[in-house]
């Protein structure tokens, strides 16, 4: 028997994977997204739903968190900025995408983060490296 298709994890792969330098790594049970080895996105599964954990400001992260219940304090990471997302109901993935670039742009080299605010350059970067499972 075949294991359903995630198509969470699909589309978010999509979007971790077209950013510079970037690889998915299973670690701790799940994927993770990386930018060189360092992690700015996650994926993991919490009582049958689905997660993203992304890094951000604490200022940010506050917001979130007091605004809209679809967020909570990372475990382990929270004081460093990261934030859960549940992806549940229908997702704005095109919100998704924001966040997990801004996450990207907190936790890539310089050289990489400048390119997605380069028209031209983000396409000339290279890509993501075959993932490591």
């Amino acid at each position: 028997m075949k294991a359903k298709p995630d198509k969470a994890l699909e589309k978010l792969r999509a979007i971790c994977l077209t950013l510079p330098d970037t690889s998915e790594r299973l670690t701790w049970g799940h994927p993770n997204f990386r930018v060189g080895e360092k992690i700015f996105a996650s994926y993991y599964h919490e009582d049958g739903k689905s997660n993203l954990g992304f890094k951000t400001n604490l200022l940010i992260q506050e917001h979130l968190v007091e605004t809209d219940a679809r967020f909570s304090v990372a475990a382990y990471v929270g004081q460093h900025g990261w934030v859960t997302m549940k992806l549940a109901g229908r997702v704005d993935w095109q919100e998704v995408e924001g966040f997990v670039r801004d996450s990207y742009r907190l936790i890539a080299p310089k050289k990489y983060a400048r390119q997605l605010d380069t028209p031209g350059e983000a396409e000339a970067a290279p890509r993501s490296r075959p993932r490591k499972r």
